[in-house]
């Protein structure tokens, strides 16, 4: 599966825009894992950090529940991964863990969340709440923080892609 980048719109209304770079973030993720194998996937390339390409994925599954679910409609979803005991165990992962897997359940996240955004206006606030304020986000600050944290961890994936199969780009 060859994935396939679209470039946001350079004249596009803000919502449009918005959405355009974060699917294009999300593409970029996908495209840095392609053609990998498990092994590739969960190898932690650059030491000591554990940080590998699969446990990025297994986070931003993570990052899409939080936001989209728990945070802009209010529901408690319970982590995927990760637990009280191993706050970060979508990086932990074990021969077990798969690319077929993670993908999967980072693509459902990906279609809720597109789901659950389209009922709202980006100046509408979010059924959730803060952990720190106890105040509620706006569409519009979700759709910038999950660019945010995208382009971040995209930028860790160009790093750790390279590290594993010298393959670089954009």
């Amino acid at each position: 599966m060859t994935t396939q980048r679209t470039e946001p719109a350079q004249n596009a209304d803000e919502r449009t825009m918005l959405e355009g770079w974060l699917e294009y973030h999300r593409e970029t993720l996908a495209w840095k894992c392609e053609g990998l194998t498990d092994a590739q996937l969960r190898t932690a390339s650059v030491p000591p950090s554990e940080l590998s390409l699969m446990g990025l994925v297994r986070h931003m599954a993570e990052v899409e529940r939080g936001w989209f679910r728990e945070t802009l409609m209010g529901e408690e979803t319970g982590p995927i991964y990760y637990s009280e005991e191993d706050r970060d165990g979508e990086f932990h992962l074990t021969e077990e863990d798969t690319w077929q897997e993670a993908r999967a359940t980072w693509q459902a996240e990906i279609g809720i969340a597109r789901s659950n955004a389209a009922g709202f206006g980006l100046d509408e606030l979010s059924r959730g709440t803060s952990r720190h304020s106890g105040d509620p986000f706006s569409l519009r600050w979700i759709y910038t923080h999950m660019i945010e944290e995208y382009a971040r961890h995209n930028g860790h994936a160009d790093l750790l892609r390279e590290r594993v199969d010298g393959v670089t780009g954009d």
